[in-house]
């Protein structure tokens, strides 16, 4: 049994016309630093596009690394889902199809230091059908608006991963 990893970087993001991350780039000190920045005020989506090249079962991960752009404290409400379609199987509209149930989950900001990087792990368990093959369409929220997000200002997404087993 083996864990498949896919990289998923802030420049390959596709966007709605409304309620979504801003792409920036910041210049560091010694490097540039890109990232989809995420309001604290409302809920918004970024989307990706994958084959499930081995996919054999169970739950598919996402793995979001991320950042505080000014807060040093707080919690970050996240939220993930995927939508498959199997080629020459599936009848399902692609224009139409809808995402399965979405996993929604909390990630703590680790302490006093601003601009600290963080990794969060997704577990994705309404996997929409899923099998080997398939191309995936993943969500990606930050449910800024919700209870549970206290985390003030941006949350910016340095890049994610995506996981599943084999067999």
């Amino acid at each position: 049994m083996a864990t498949v990893r896919q990289p998923i970087s802030p420049e390959e993001a596709q966007v709605a016309t409304s309620a979504f991350p801003q792409y920036i780039k910041t210049n560091g000190t010694n490097f540039p630093v890109t990232g989809l920045a995420y309001d604290a005020a409302s809920t918004e989506s970024a989307y990706f596009k994958r084959r499930l090249a081995g996919y054999g079962s169970g739950n598919i991960t996402l793995n979001v690394t991320w950042y505080a752009d000014t807060a040093s404290s707080g919690v970050v409400r996240w939220s993930a889902a995927v939508a498959c379609i199997t080629p020459n199987a599936d009848s399902q509209d692609v224009e139409t199809k809808a995402f399965a149930t979405s996993t929604d989950t909390d990630d703590t900001h680790l302490g006093t230091t601003g601009q600290r990087v963080h990794g969060h792990d997704i577990v994705i368990t309404n996997t929409d059908s899923a099998a080997a093959g398939d191309l995936v369409w993943i969500r990606l929220q930050r449910l800024g608006g919700h209870a549970n997000d206290t985390l003030a200002g941006d949350a910016i997404v340095l890049d994610a991963e995506l996981s599943y087993s084999d067999t």
